[in-house]
């Protein structure tokens, strides 16, 4: 079984499923238009230089995509519990397409969520230069890579009952220190705790918008120790399955 073959049977699954669309595109949107409408004219919030609509146009974007992409976890436990994956093993389907596809997935669903909420941000007067739309998204989309791994060691160390809480409460926690809902200041103890954590660097992706550079050598070098971390522990963690199936 190829990888674009099984990517597809992901995406008609994951598309079909009413609730989670709703839950994984609608959310944002809602929650997006109750807080940005009533605050359309501040220019400035906080203090970061962003306007409103666009601060929290690219914070939702944040939780929105880290919810896309830790939902690969929640269907690798949901295939774990029935022995899916058991019979997958024995199918011409090689492990490491199996988790492409679930990641190819993830960045799907994230893609579709960042473009809702870019209609939603220009409904709210955010513009900006074509340029400057596809650098941010570009930059979004690398800082969804942690997020990609932490999805497969999630899913294979969760069971499917505890999956739902376990990533709601992670995601709400990271968008939180993250600076996803209100602005980092910049000093003091939750200054230092954001900047080592992969939210922040992606709601930092925002600052493109502005014409800053988003990530400087400290945003690439937390980003890349946290991919390299969490793709050892994906990786230990499928194996430890693997030897118990």
């Amino acid at each position: 079984m190829s990888v674009a073959t099984y990517t597809r049977y992901e995406l008609l699954r994951t598309f079909r499923n009413r609730r989670f669309m709703t839950f994984s595109l609608g959310f944002p949107l809602v929650i997006y238009y109750l807080i940005a409408a009533p605050n359309r004219n501040v220019s400035d919030l906080g203090g970061s230089g962003l306007s409103a609509p666009l601060y929290l146009m690219v914070g939702l974007a944040a939780f929105g995509t880290m919810n896309a992409m830790l939902s690969s976890g929640a269907r690798i436990a949901a295939e774990r519990a029935v022995g899916w994956n058991r019979q997958l093993r024995i199918t011409p389907l090689t492990t490491r397409n199996y988790f492409r596809a679930k990641v190819l997935t993830g960045y799907a669903l994230a893609l579709v969520g960042l473009l809702l909420l870019y209609v939603a941000g220009a409904t709210l007067g955010v513009s900006m230069s074509a340029n400057l739309w596809v650098k941010m998204t570009l930059l979004i989309l690398v800082g969804l890579i942690p997020f990609a791994a932490l999805g497969i060691f999630l899913g294979h160390q969760v069971s499917v009952d505890s999956i739902g809480p376990v990533m709601g409460g992670l995601t709400a926690l990271l968008s939180i220190l993250g600076g996803a809902w209100f602005p980092i200041s910049t000093s003091g103890a939750l200054y230092d705790i954001a900047q080592l954590l992969p939210s922040y660097w992606l709601v930092q992706a925002s600052h493109i918008a502005v014409g800053g550079q988003a990530w400087g050598a400290k945003g690439w070098i937390v980003m890349g120790a946290w991919t390299a971390v969490l793709t050892v522990l994906a990786g230990r963690a499928y194996r430890r399955d693997t030897a118990r199936a």
